[in-house]
């Protein structure tokens, strides 16, 4: 028999899932685990706010693929853990929090640094327990990392109170951990063999009597198994590529047909061939409001052909001509087998001449309008934002870096648009971003995790002056932990993207949205420790920002600078305004 208190099996099976590092803060609803925790083998990265730890654990999640783990204390501790979770939730990654509880017999007594964190977390998690006995945690943790991997993935919390922790139980032997491709959890209402087969040789009919087909990619494709598919796909068929923006990097931006983001702040080329599609491919991706804009004036015309591997995702927002409830990589296979086999016709022959005619149309609208978005306002400063950001790869170069070297992440706003319009993201899980929550001060402690899980990458994390100061702690633990990582922050004395849509939509009633007073960040770069560098007054900044080791750069841009294209709401996508 086996002997082992919960804070013991807690670490033991964490070791058995392959965890090697997790971040958090303690306290003292969760010391018992800590204490444990200093006596394995797992790395603990010490941040200076708990939302940083659910952050950093994405981080290392978006950029590898595999689970990664956050600890946070009762009450503060855990209810500062839920922004990061939530925002996990929303844009499917799959990572575990673990947080202390109050003793069992004190909850519901509103005991010091008590809060109901598994009902406050039950709304925003793929799934949450309480543990309630320490002989639970054999089977609530390894449950807890199949259910975070399987189907539409997403985190997953579990509260265990700090008797728990401690209460000592017998077993015969430690759980099987099954690796994340032997999931003893299936897809719920996935699309049968057989009937994949039929709709794949339906799907197939479909994509070859099109015209003005498109492919519409989304943070489903977004893993380089799935991206592989796509271009074989596309080398057997012909179409237009536009994504959202979670897709950005599941087809690489230099590729031939790849028109960019749709949406909000979309590229014109990419809207305008989503709205003149007679058929929408869409593949991992939902239906998003700040993707389509006015439902009905997506893809008016089109038919739509839905795989996705959530069942709740098909017809909800647009519905599907044909769907299919599958992992991509499973389905796309036998799709590209099904139009390999069908025998071209004259009719098919007329459809492949007129889908050349009109990608070749839309590679010159795409030339035309980016000229056009890279342009700016009259009285703006002498540096380009747009230009900038694009050029981020070639000035890496001059420090000896590759493109394929570097992961960008960004923060929310107005940056982070320009980085989805014009950054050059050639692979998938290359561009980490926040999705659908928009969490401001996202993309810093990402950077750290996706450095520690990346250490031979260099990792760039582009920010504002709004953005930057909602984590600006974690530069503490970027320096004490001296990871490679360039935090690049443009500055303009506002609420970027906030001023803009005042600019728009309020008559210019700029409300709460610029600084009276802003930070010198060089400064405040180096009272944490980190070198800095003006990319506007140094000509070799460059060489600096790209060196070994955490790296800060500030870049003055106009307050005039907006992102463009534009959609006003009630608009369609391709009434954006563009200058």
């Amino acid at each position: 028999m086996i002997k082992a208190n919960g804070s013991q099996i807690i670490t033991k099976l964490l070791e058995l899932e392959g965890v090697e590092l997790v971040a958090g803060i303690p306290g003292g609803s969760i010391l018992p685990l800590y204490d444990q925790l200093n006596k394995s083998n797992i790395r603990h990265v010490l941040v200076r706010h708990e939302q940083a730890a659910g952050f950093i654990a994405q981080g290392m999640t978006r950029s590898t693929g595999k689970p990664a783990v956050c600890m946070a204390t009762s009450g503060p501790g855990a209810m500062n853990l839920l922004t990061a979770i939530a925002d996990a939730r929303c844009d499917s990654v799959p990572i575990i929090a673990f947080t202390g509880q109050v003793n069992s017999s004190l909850i519901g007594t509103d005991a010091f640094q008590e809060a109901d964190t598994f009902g406050l977390s039950f709304p925003i998690t793929k799934h949450s327990v309480m543990v309630k006995n320490a002989a639970e945690l054999l089977e609530v943790i390894p449950k807890a990392f199949q259910i975070a991997q399987s189907g539409r993935p997403g985190p997953v919390l579990i509260d265990v109170p700090r008797d728990v922790q401690l209460q000592e139980v017998e077993f015969e032997k430690w759980p099987e951990i099954k690796n994340e491709n032997n999931t003893s959890l299936k897809i719920k209402f996935e699309t049968s063999k057989e009937e994949l087969e039929k709709k794949s040789a339906e799907i197939a009919a479909m994509l070859l009597n099109s015209k003005k087909p498109v492919l519409y990619l989304g943070g489903g494709c977004n893993d380089e198994k799935s991206s592989e598919e796509i271009k074989k796909l596309l080398k057997i068929f012909d179409a237009a590529v536009v994504t959202s923006l979670m897709g950005i990097g599941a087809v690489s931006r230099s590729a031939e047909n790849n028109f960019g983001m749709v949406g909000m702040h979309g590229s014109y080329a990419a809207n305008r061939a989503i709205h003149d599609a007679d058929v929408v491919f869409a593949m991992g991706v939902r239906f998003d409001d700040r993707a389509t804009g006015v439902i009905a004036k997506f893809c008016p015309d089109a038919k739509i052909i839905h795989i996705d591997i959530d069942a709740a995702e098909i017809n909800k927002i647009l519905p599907s001509s044909i769907s299919v409830v599958s992992d991509i990589k499973k389905a796309l296979p036998v799709l590209i087998e099904k139009i390999e086999n069908t025998k071209n016709t004259t009719e098919l022959g007329e459809c492949k001449i007129a889908r050349f005619q009109w990608i070749e149309q839309l590679k010159k609208i795409f030339a035309e309008s980016e000229s056009v978005e890279l342009g700016r306002p009259e009285n703006a400063s002498s540096v380009n934002p747009r230009k900038f950001i694009k050029e981020i790869p070639l000035a890496a170069e001059k420090a000896g870096l590759k493109e394929s070297d570097i992961i960008v992440t960004t923060d929310v706003g107005q940056h982070q648009m320009w980085s989805a319009q014009y950054y050059p993201v050639e692979h998938p899980r290359q561009f980490l971003t926040s999705g659908s929550l928009g969490t401001m001060g996202f993309g810093l402690p990402v950077a750290l995790g996706a450095a520690l899980a990346n250490p031979e990458k260099r990792i760039v994390c582009i920010s504002g002056d709004g953005s930057i100061l909602m984590n600006v702690q974690e530069m503490a633990t970027l320096a004490e932990l001296n990871l490679n990582v360039t935090v690049i922050v443009l500055q303009n004395g506002s609420l970027g993207m906030v001023r803009q849509q005042q600019e728009y939509l309020f008559d210019k009633n700029y409300s709460a949205s610029i600084f009276s007073k802003v930070p010198d960040f060089l400064k405040v770069a180096e009272g944490f420790g980190i070198d800095g560098v003006d990319a506007g007054k140094d000509e070799n900044w460059q060489e600096k920002a790209f060196a070994p080791g955490p790296h800060f750069v500030k870049l003055d841009i106009s307050m005039d600078e907006n992102v463009l294209p534009f959609v006003k709401a009630g608009s369609a996508n391709i009434d954006a305004l563009r200058n």
